[in-house]
């Protein structure tokens, strides 16, 4: 493809990516299709000849496309949000364009200064220690895997990194009973092992119980294991509970344990004066991890790790080959020692335009407007008797069922509810996703798409109870 060519088409392409997103809602959310169905569409062999570029558009088109969730439609309510913006996907046109390998000062050295300015920006405006250094990582499982892996260098003074693990070292790092499986994979990658992580029980709003995690911590030290790390939760991903952060931050303190937080997708609230209550005694805590790529209105992937002390990172990963060695490098910081991988995009240019084109005031903005939303949907379902919300709202993300009182026993509303679900979701109209709360099938409802709207949620409220009657009768009321 010639300049001119490429001109051409990326004056098309902009024109059909705007008018995809102004009409992203006439889509189903989920594709109707069978597994397999695109992957046999697709030839068995790469074309030896080039191909022409509006035949390639066209197979994105008929092929593609038909078989995409589509994540930005203002009626995804499942998972959590992996939300875009206009500012966001520009940015990522150029950065694409650029095509900078960001590893080091001297490789980009824009990159790198920017980077640390918009974290900055970032860190001032969610109330987050002045004192405190962040990176940016692909997502919060590399961000929490990096700081396990500190945590475990600074446990034994980078014995294990210089020699490997001796087979004497006991680890045992603690979460809640609602621990993302992130830390599970963490311990598996970092040679912990996952049967070393301790989970502790929650409390009725489903918040790791500091009581029982120091007697799990006190038990541990008497059989000799090496209490590690603490995870505690700002969100967890089934409910968003909310674990008592200071609390467990005194504990950690006493016993020398590492404390890290894990806001991947609450973190955005702390942009909130009024949510930073969540945080309140932080500054004790050694490593904390919030996703912009989940609420913060930029594409994904891009998440970021905070640090007390980002030596420890450093001194775990910093490797210096003479072939990436520079003049440069006591006077600048090179981010490819701040993690796992070498190479690194230039995401903090995301970060930077969302941040600019919104402001802090229209972050705010659409962040309460979720909020509100939120409310307003409770009181609906409150006002509906069968309906059960089954774990508190914090922030946006609501748990609930269908409960008719003393009708249905426990495996049979797990049914009903989960037929329930699948049915709205068949229509193509919205998109739920589930958890289990105490082995209650709970329907999570998510509100936080850069574009939802009032209607959007009043539509899925009706289109549920539309289609609550047929679930019923699969299973024989009482």
């Amino acid at each position: 493809m010639d300049k001119k060519e490429f001109r051409k088409q990326a004056h098309q392409m902009v024109d059909w990516m705007a008018d995809y997103l102004e009409t992203k809602d006439s889509f189903h959310v989920s594709p109707k299709i069978n597994p397999g169905e695109i992957y046999h569409q697709i030839p068995e062999m790469a074309p030896e000849e080039g191909e022409d570029y509006d035949a390639i558009f066209k197979d994105f088109k008929d092929i593609i496309l038909p078989g995409m969730t589509h994540w930005q439609h203002p009626s995804f309510f499942g998972y959590f949000p992996a939300n875009n913006s206009e500012p966001s996907i520009l940015a990522e046109m150029l950065t694409a364009t650029l095509g900078a390998q960001c590893m080091s000062w001297i490789t980009s050295p824009a990159a790198t200064e920017l980077e640390e300015r918009v974290l900055e920006w970032m860190r001032d405006a969610k109330g987050i220690c002045s004192t405190w250094k962040g990176v940016i990582q692909d997502t919060a499982s590399t961000a929490t895997l990096s700081a396990i892996l500190a945590a475990r260098e600074r446990a034994c003074s980078y014995s294990i990194n210089e020699n490997g693990y001796s087979g004497r070292e006991k680890f045992r790092v603690y979460s809640s009973e609602h621990v993302h499986s992130s830390i599970d994979k963490a311990l598996k990658i970092s040679g912990i092992g996952q049967s070393n992580l301790v989970r502790i029980a929650v409390d009725k709003t489903y918040a790791m119980r500091p009581a029982d995690l120091e007697k799990a911590i006190q038990e541990d030290i008497i059989n000799g294991f090496t209490p590690l790390c603490v995870v505690s939760a700002l969100g967890t991903t089934s409910s968003t509970a909310i674990d008592p952060i200071k609390r467990i931050g005194e504990i950690c303190q006493m016993y020398n344990i590492w404390h890290h937080i894990d806001a991947a997708f609450a973190g955005t609230a702390l942009f909130l004066p009024e949510c930073q209550w969540m945080i309140e005694g932080h500054e004790t805590a050694d490593s904390y991890v919030f996703n912009p790529h989940k609420w913060m209105f930029t594409n994904f992937d891009c998440s970021v790790l905070y640090l007390k002390n980002p030596h420890f990172l450093v001194n775990t990963f910093s490797l210096t080959p003479e072939y990436l060695k520079s003049n440069m490098d006591a006077e600048v910081n090179n981010y490819r020692d701040w993690g796992i991988q070498l190479g690194r995009r230039f995401r903090a240019l995301k970060l930077w335009f969302v941040l600019r084109s919104y402001g802090l005031i229209g972050i705010r903005a659409k962040l309460r407007h979720h909020l509100a939303l939120a409310k307003t949907l409770i009181m609906e379902m409150e006002a509906h008797h069968d309906i059960e919300i089954l774990a508190p709202v914090p922030l946006n993300t609501i748990c609930f069922r269908y409960n008719p009182t003393s009708r249905y026993t426990l495996d049979e509303l797990n049914y009903i509810n989960e037929k329930w679900m699948n049915l709205v979701n068949q229509s193509g109209r919205v998109f739920f996703t589930h958890t289990k709360l105490e082995g209650k099938f709970a329907i999570r409802w998510v509100i936080g798409q850069t574009d939802v709207e009032d209607f959007h949620i009043k539509e899925a409220w009706n289109l549920l109870l539309h289609k609550l009657p047929d679930a019923k009768p699969y299973v024989k009321e009482k």
